[in-house]
Protein backbone atom coordinates (compact mmCIF):
# COMPACT_ATOMS: atom_id res chain seq x y z
CA UNK A 1 0.00 0.00 0.00
CA UNK A 2 1.34 3.40 -0.92
CA UNK A 3 1.25 6.28 1.50
CA UNK A 4 0.93 10.03 1.03
CA UNK A 5 4.52 11.27 0.69
CA UNK A 6 3.35 14.88 1.02
CA UNK A 7 1.80 14.16 4.43
CA UNK A 8 4.93 12.26 5.45
CA UNK A 9 7.06 15.27 4.54
CA UNK A 10 4.80 17.63 6.52
CA UNK A 11 5.25 15.36 9.56
CA UNK A 12 9.00 15.07 8.96
CA UNK A 13 9.35 18.86 8.95
CA UNK A 14 7.55 19.18 12.28
CA UNK A 15 9.47 16.41 14.03
CA UNK A 16 12.93 17.13 12.58
CA UNK A 17 14.09 19.06 15.66
CA UNK A 18 13.79 15.95 17.87
CA UNK A 19 16.85 13.70 17.44
CA UNK A 20 14.98 10.84 19.16
CA UNK A 21 12.60 10.50 16.17
CA UNK A 22 13.19 7.72 13.66
CA UNK A 23 11.17 6.56 10.68
CA UNK A 24 10.17 3.00 9.91
CA UNK A 25 8.02 1.48 7.21
CA UNK A 26 5.21 -0.45 8.92
CA UNK A 27 1.58 -1.41 8.34
CA UNK A 28 1.99 -0.64 4.64
CA UNK A 29 2.80 2.96 5.52
CA UNK A 30 5.38 5.03 7.35
CA UNK A 31 5.69 5.35 11.13
CA UNK A 32 7.50 8.02 13.14
CA UNK A 33 8.87 6.66 16.39
CA UNK A 34 10.18 8.42 19.47
CA UNK A 35 12.90 6.25 21.08
CA UNK A 36 11.28 3.19 19.47
CA UNK A 37 7.67 4.01 20.41
CA UNK A 38 5.32 4.93 17.60
CA UNK A 39 3.98 8.48 17.83
CA UNK A 40 2.31 9.06 14.46
CA UNK A 41 2.24 7.45 11.06
CA UNK A 42 0.89 7.72 7.54
CA UNK A 43 -1.40 5.01 6.20
CA UNK A 44 -2.62 5.73 2.69
CA UNK A 45 -3.74 9.36 2.81
CA UNK A 46 -4.58 9.30 6.52
CA UNK A 47 -2.70 10.05 9.71
CA UNK A 48 -2.39 7.43 12.46
CA UNK A 49 -1.90 8.89 15.94
CA UNK A 50 -1.07 7.20 19.23
CA UNK A 51 -3.14 8.96 21.87
CA UNK A 52 -3.21 6.28 24.58
CA UNK A 53 -6.27 4.64 26.07
CA UNK A 54 -7.13 7.67 28.22
CA UNK A 55 -7.01 10.00 25.22
CA UNK A 56 -9.19 7.93 22.90
CA UNK A 57 -12.62 9.38 23.70
CA UNK A 58 -11.55 13.02 23.44
CA UNK A 59 -9.64 12.30 20.22
CA UNK A 60 -12.69 10.63 18.67
CA UNK A 61 -14.72 13.79 19.28
CA UNK A 62 -12.47 15.74 16.89
CA UNK A 63 -13.27 16.12 13.16
CA UNK A 64 -12.14 13.30 10.89
CA UNK A 65 -11.07 10.97 13.72
CA UNK A 66 -11.95 7.31 13.97
CA UNK A 67 -10.63 4.39 15.98
CA UNK A 68 -7.85 2.37 14.34
CA UNK A 69 -9.15 -1.01 13.21
CA UNK A 70 -6.80 -3.09 11.06
CA UNK A 71 -8.07 -6.56 11.85
CA UNK A 72 -11.68 -6.15 12.90
CA UNK A 73 -10.57 -5.44 16.47
CA UNK A 74 -10.64 -1.75 17.37
CA UNK A 75 -7.37 -0.61 18.93
CA UNK A 76 -8.12 1.74 21.82
CA UNK A 77 -5.40 4.35 22.15
CA UNK A 78 -4.81 4.56 18.40
CA UNK A 79 -6.67 6.99 16.14
CA UNK A 80 -6.84 7.42 12.37
CA UNK A 81 -7.46 10.95 11.13
CA UNK A 82 -8.92 11.40 7.65
CA UNK A 83 -6.82 13.40 5.21
CA UNK A 84 -9.73 15.83 4.76
CA UNK A 85 -9.29 16.91 8.40
CA UNK A 86 -5.57 17.66 7.94
CA UNK A 87 -5.61 20.41 5.33
CA UNK A 88 -4.81 23.12 7.90
CA UNK A 89 -1.34 23.06 9.44
CA UNK A 90 -2.77 23.90 12.87
CA UNK A 91 -4.86 20.71 12.84
CA UNK A 92 -1.94 18.56 11.73
CA UNK A 93 0.32 20.19 14.31
CA UNK A 94 -2.15 19.44 17.11
CA UNK A 95 -2.36 15.76 16.19
CA UNK A 96 1.41 15.43 15.81
CA UNK A 97 1.97 17.13 19.17
CA UNK A 98 -0.48 14.76 20.83
CA UNK A 99 1.11 11.62 19.39
CA UNK A 100 4.63 12.88 20.01
CA UNK A 101 3.85 13.79 23.62
CA UNK A 102 2.32 10.41 24.31
CA UNK A 103 5.23 8.47 22.80
CA UNK A 104 7.80 10.70 24.56
CA UNK A 105 6.22 9.77 27.88
CA UNK A 106 6.89 6.05 27.36
CA UNK A 107 10.10 4.22 28.27
CA UNK A 108 12.52 3.79 25.38
CA UNK A 109 12.44 0.47 23.54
Amino acid sequence: MAFDEGLAERIRERLSADPAITEKRMFGGLAFLHRGNMAVGVIGDDLMVRVGPDGTDSALARPGARILDFTGRPMRGWIVVAASALTEDTELDAWIDEGHSFAAGLPAK
